[in-house]
């Protein structure tokens, strides 16, 4: 009988969980669901809708669409926001263009709140006292800054574009790329827009919202005669009356809100937000204020060499809370600190730092109700509890005391109900209820929690220099008896992460039903273990990080369990780094598989998306004595190498140079190697399509099977 662990068509199957957001009431839990479609190379996202006060109620699917649904919020009334490249039946709809849809939260069918010819990225905040929301969306800069006429000559511009052909992008800044995208040539806005002015068209096609102009059935505004008699201009498109006019918070952004964060007052007045400050090829986060009504900015907070970021307001407005860190350098990382202050008209008032005892970097700030401290969730010691700290400068109160990692945490604005999504080694993402005294309820959910064949077990040793090292060891399902069983060294990516939660990509229980023992262990250079345990390896990737990964290694195979003599090193993007750094450095393991790898450093500096922070956090020694390329030839185990060409962190001349040395030093007179190299065309640092991860999967196995366990190579079907 086949699982899904033992089956990667059924595993890519499996509806996974990935969105979170309560209404204000606190009753309804909204969850976006990615499950795989039709064809079985692509993923669909619905919108469900669970009980957040009966875990027994079943989920009720809220969307369905060919395009799917995600970047779901609430707005005040309980009426439900997404973002969707669903058809619009609406005359002049524009068409594969992701926009803000409503879902009335009394029933009836969504409808759509926006249309702008280049989409919309995802709601940024919305108003809990009033009906306003910012969305993010991106206009060309040709189409120029005044707020009446950008969205019309943004549409003009890019119809131009698309009649000629043409894709090319001008760049006066840096970065010009950015994970797995290329930037450009349009910007990032932050758009307003007042959900009160959403009217139905009539009968025509046309609407007069209050106070706004009336449209004809094509969106195009009615026909005004100009002051001389002459015809009126219609030469592009004008903005549907019917819909809320967006208005352009960011006429200039150029390039400052590519990662925007930001939060409303509640009555919708003022945007709070962290935007980027270039700076040469950098940039810093700063806080600002926008007045909704005039545009006007203020900014609250700037420092040179200091990112502030993850601003969160207080539920009465009031008080402002975020994320305070000075810039890293070669001399090692530095805390995340949270400050709160006042929210005052010209700024803030008694700034301070709260849990200044904490020494934990938080991933998410939200006021619990009353506002008399943040909750937070942080990595620690190989979960990410929910953390609670006081505004009065009390010692922060970790709330939940199990092997959970949480994650978007949301309160509900009128009853204080807080929900989250957990997940763990044993199991992915699922909505759960956390009561004050961190007693948690988990919630029903339309993503089945599926049985895992593997155990888990947590492992630690003590290095040399007496550090404790830690991870979790997932041991094979009963059927493959008590072992003694290979083993895989799984290191993980970042490289500042921790092995503390369910991953789709690298999950171990996958290997477990085949009959391996996965060790997933953290570190130098992890987080969850405080900042003396992260910059042990700062500088110096291929040292205590290194020999933690041994020392771990040394550990687990000294057990009566593990098969010392079958074991295999597997890593990506900064793990990718570690496996090669392992292969050049020890010949104790069978295989090494190193994807989207981290390989000539000097190289890699220069032409990843973001060099100016990678070449800020080596000196000229670190990143010389670090950098694995320099030991090609001592490599004696055989290598898969995995890269997408999309690649942009990481990017494909990492993994080209890697296998053109590994010829270089290893091929044969006839050019065979025991090396092989798995390449994506159409992938990123990511393998995300379906069909590409069972390949993955297939080629690592079969890789796996062949060294570690002595079985013949078997080459994947459909690698041809």
């Amino acid at each position: 009988m086949t699982t899904p662990f033992s089956d990667l068509d059924q595993y890519t199957a499996l509806p996974r969980v990935d969105g979170i957001a309560v209404s204000p009431d606190g009753t309804r839990v909204a969850l976006t669901v990615s499950a795989l479609d039709g064809e079985g190379t692509g993923s669909r996202r619905a919108v469900w809708s669970v009980s957040a006060t009966d875990a027994a109620a079943d989920p009720v699917r809220l969307t369905r669409s060919a395009k799917g649904e995600g970047g779901i919020a609430f707005r005040r009334n309980g009426d439900l926001l997404f973002v969707s490249g669903r058809a619009d039946s609406e005359p002049g709809a524009v068409d594969d263009s992701a926009q803000l849809w409503l879902l009335p939260a009394t029933g009836g069918e969504a409808r759509p709140v926006t249309r702008l010819a280049g989409g919309v990225g995802g709601v940024l905040t919305t108003a809990a006292g009033a009906d306003t929301v910012v969305i993010t969306a991106d206009l060309l800069p040709g189409a120029g800054s005044d707020r009446e006429t950008v969205i019309a000559a943004d549409a003009r511009l890019r119809a131009r574009r698309k009649d000629r052909k043409v894709r090319a992008i001008l760049h006066e800044t840096y970065p010009v790329r950015f994970w797995d995208h290329d930037l450009g040539p349009d910007e990032t806005h932050a758009l307003a827009l007042d959900l009160a002015t959403l009217r139905e068209p009539d009968a025509a096609g046309a609407a007069t919202a209050e106070g706004g102009r009336s449209a004809d059935a094509e969106g195009a505004p009615a026909a005004a005669a100009t002051d001389d008699g002459s015809a009126p201009r219609t030469d592009g498109p004008v903005y549907p009356a019917h819909l809320p006019a967006p208005r352009d918070l960011t006429p200039t952004p150029g390039r400052s809100l590519d990662h925007v964060a930001g939060v409303l007052t509640p009555d919708g007045s003022t945007l709070v937000a962290a935007v980027a400050v270039h700076e040469t090829r950098g940039s810093r986060s700063v806080l600002v204020a926008i007045d909704l009504a005039t545009g006007t900015r203020t900014v609250l907070r700037d420092e040179p060499e200091v990112d502030h970021e993850t601003p969160t307001l207080s539920h009465d407005g009031r008080t402002l809370a975020w994320v305070r860190t000075a810039r890293f350098t070669p001399a090692g990382a530095t805390e995340q600190e949270v400050w709160v202050a006042g929210l005052a008209s010209d700024g803030l008032t008694d700034a301070r730092r709260i849990a200044t005892e904490w020494d934990r970097w938080p991933n998410e700030l939200v006021f619990e109700h009353g506002d008399d401290a943040v909750l937070a969730t942080a990595d620690q010691d190989g979960r990410a509890p929910i953390f609670r700290l006081p505004l009065d400068g009390a010692a922060a109160e970790q709330l939940t005391h199990d092997d959970w990692a949480y994650s978007s945490l949301r309160v509900a604005e009128a009853t204080g109900v807080v929900v989250a999504l957990r997940a763990s080694w044993a199991a992915p993402l699922h909505p759960v209820r956390i009561a004050t005294d961190g007693t948690v309820t988990p919630l029903a959910t339309p993503a089945a929690l599926p049985d895992v064949p593997g155990r888990l077990e947590e492992v630690e040793t003590t290095t040399a220099d007496g550090t404790r090292v830690r991870g979790w060891l997932v041991l094979p399902s009963a059927e493959h008896g008590d072992g003694p069983h290979p083993l895989l060294l799984w290191i993980h990516g970042g490289p500042l992460n921790s092995w503390n939660q369910w991953s789709w990509r690298w999950n171990p229980q996958l290997a477990a039903a085949r009959g391996y023992a996965v060790l997933l262990p953290d570190p130098a250079l992890s987080t969850g273990y405080g900042l003396d345990f992260i910059n042990r390896g700062w500088n110096a990737w291929g040292q205590a990080p290194y020999t933690d990964l041994m020392a771990m290694t040394d550990a687990v195979v000294g057990r009566d369990d593990i098969d010392e003599t079958r074991t295999a090193a597997m890593g990506g993007s900064f793990g990718g780094y570690m496996a090669n750094w392992v292969a050049g450095h020890t010949d104790r393991f069978r295989a090494i598989v190193t994807h989207a790898s981290l390989w000539a450093l000097e190289q890699f500096n220069g032409t990843t998306d973001m060099s100016q922070y990678w070449q800020s956090i080596f000196d000229e020694a670190g990143m010389h004595d670090n950098d694995p390329h320099r030991f090609v030839a001592d490599i004696t185990s055989p290598v898969l190498v995995i890269h997408g060409d999309k690649d942009y962190r990481v990017p494909i001349g990492e993994g080209l140079r890697l296998w053109s040395e590994l010829a270089e030093h290893h091929a044969g007179p006839d050019g065979s190697m025991p090396h092989r190299f798995l390449y994506f065309p159409d992938e990123n640092h990511w393998i995300l399509k379906p069909q590409h991860a069972v390949v993955w999967y297939e080629t690592v196995f079969a890789f796996l099977a062949e060294h570690v366990l002595g079985e013949e190579w078997e080459r994947p079907e459909l690698l041809g």
